[in-house]
C-alpha cells in the first residue's frame, strides 16, 4: 500500500496528536523519537518501541509458541499483514493467549513512546503493521495506562534516568535477601547495561524490569552510571557515541533461549475483559 506522510504540528505532544487522530478515526502510523503507534479507525492496534521486547520475543521466550511457528507465520502472512491471524488459524496459538500477550506488549511499548510525551515526528496515513489486527484499544485507555505507569514508577523512585541510563551496583549490594525476580534483576546490573538490555537478557517485559530496578534504586543498591568527564590529563577527544536504537516494522533476529518472565496474567485478563465490555 502506498502512503503519504502527513506533516504534524511540532508544538503539540504526541498524546494530543493521538487524541486528534482518534477523533478523526484515522488509520496509519504515528512515529515519535521512541517508537511508532499504529492506528486503525482511531484505535491503537499495535505499538513498537526500540527499548521493549517485541511480541515474538514474548511469545517464544514464555514457551507459548515455538520459534519455528513464529517465523513460519511471518513467512506466510507477513506481507499480507495477517501474522496474528495466521498464528491462530494454523493452530500454533490460541486466540486468547495471543490477545493477552499482545496487550502486554502494546502497553509496555506505549509507556516508553509516551514517557516524555515529546512531539511526534510524522504520521503515515494508511500504514499497517505486519502483525495485523489482534485487539484494538481506545486511545484514551492507552494514554491513561501510560500515565498510571509513570505515576507508579515515580512513587517507587522519582529519578527517571534509571529507565534509560547504564546502571551500576552499589558497594555492598547483595541479592541473597531479595525476592527472586529482584535478585535476578540485580545480578544483571553490570555498569554497562541499561534497563532495556537487562530486560532482554532476562526475557522479561521491560516495564516489569523497570519496577524492580526502581525498587533497587530506592534501596540504594543500584544507581545510574555518571557520564565520564575528561580531566586535564585525560584524552580530550570524546568517546564515539553508540548508534541509536531504531524501530523497524520488520521482524527482528531469532530470539535466544532465555528464562521466561512470570506473566502478569491477572492484570491482562482484567484489561481484556474491560475491552470486551467496551
Amino acid at each position: 500500500m502506498t502512503t503519504s506522510t502527513r506533516a504534524l504540528r511540532t508544538d503539540e505532544p504526541a498524546s494530543a496528536q493521538l487524541g486528534t487522530l482518534a477523533a478523526q478515526g484515522a488509520t496509519g502510523a504515528l512515529s515519535t523519537e521512541s517508537g511508532i503507534v499504529y492506528l486503525a479507525a482511531g484505535h491503537v492496534v499495535h505499538v513498537e518501541s526500540a527499548v521493549t521486547p517485541d511480541l515474538g520475543d514474548l511469545l517464544t521466550h514464555s514457551g507459548a509458541l515455538a520459534p519455528d511457528g513464529w517465523w513460519e507465520a511471518i513467512d506466510q502472512a507477513g506481507r499480507r499483514c495477517r501474522v496474528g491471524r495466521q498464528l491462530v488459524d494454523s493452530g500454533h496459538l490460541a486466540a486468547g493467549a495471543l490477545e493477552l500477550c499482545h496487550l502486554g506488549a502494546l502497553f509496555d511499548a506505549a509507556y516508553f513512546v509516551l514517557a516524555h510525551d515529546g512531539p511526534a515526528l510524522r504520521f503515515r496515513p494508511g500504514a499497517a503493521h505486519w502483525l495485523g489486527a489482534v485487539r484494538s484499544v481506545p486511545v484514551d485507555t492507552v494514554l491513561r495506562e501510560s500515565r498510571r505507569r509513570r505515576e507508579l514508577l515515580h512513587r517507587i523512585w522519582p529519578e527517571p534516568s534509571v529507565d534509560r541510563a547504564p546502571l551500576a551496583r552499589m558497594p555492598g549490594s547483595d541479592a541473597a535477601d531479595l525476592p527472586a525476580r529482584r535478585g535476578r534483576t540485580l545480578a544483571q546490573v553490570d555498569g554497562v547495561r541499561t534497563a532495556a538490555q537487562i530486560a532482554t537478557a532476562l526475557a522479561c517485559r521491560t516495564f516489569h524490569t523497570l519496577v524492580e530496578l526502581r525498587r533497587l534504586a530506592a534501596a540504594g543498591l543500584v544507581a545510574p552510571v555518571a557520564p565520564l568527564i575528561p580531566g586535564p590529563s585525560s584524552d580530550p577527544s570524546p568517546a564515539p557515541a553508540s548508534a541509536p536504537a531504531t524501530v523497524s516494522a520488520e521482524p527482528g533476529p531469532a530470539p535466544r533461549p532465555m528464562a521466561s518472565d512470570e506473566p502478569d496474567t491477572a492484570l491482562l485478563r482484567r484489561l481484556l475483559h474491560a475491552l470486551e465490555a467496551l
